[in-house]
């Protein structure tokens, strides 16, 4: 039988074992996916592809605030929080956006943030009919729209 003494860990355990599982986590998921926005970034400038989503997306984003590049955030965002947040700072250092815009866009980042991805863990695995899906897919998609509204008369 063990006491309770040798149950207990040491702190400094503690604090080495989560710096390790957070270390994990940068490494196999954070720093991949923002590498992947950057590069996507630098591929939509390089192709044109940028201006032609500024052009079709610019009289929605305008209703929030946003430049139509900030639609690429948004799709970013479906894929990926951490690909949202990397566009969104790629276009943030190519000038496209400002820091205004990107406190327009960030609550769309988490409330639409990586519903593909959620989509496949989590919905799938409860069961939930695919003909639903869409419907889920819009009600992100609204409440990131009324968030990026009102944050456009906030800031």
């Amino acid at each position: 039988m063990s006491t309770a003494s040798e149950s207990k860990k040491m702190i400094t355990d503690v604090f080495v074992e989560g710096a390790r599982k957070g270390w994990g986590i940068a490494i196999n998921s954070t720093i991949p996916n923002i590498m992947m926005a950057f590069i996507i970034i630098k591929i939509l400038t390089l192709t044109g592809f940028l201006d032609i989503l500024a052009t079709v997306f610019g009289p929605l984003m305008a209703l929030v605030g946003v430049p139509g590049e900030g639609a690429a955030v948004l799709m970013a965002s479906v894929m990926s929080m951490g690909g949202g947040v990397g566009v969104a700072v790629g276009l943030l250092n190519e000038g496209v956006l400002h820091a205004r815009d990107l406190a327009i866009l960030a609550p769309a980042i988490y409330l639409m943030g990586s519903t593909i991805q959620y989509a496949g863990r989590i919905l799938g695995v409860i069961g939930i009919e695919g003909h639903r899906y869409p419907l889920m897919f819009a009600v992100c998609t609204l409440n990131a729209l009324m968030a990026m509204f009102v944050m456009n008369l906030l800031v």
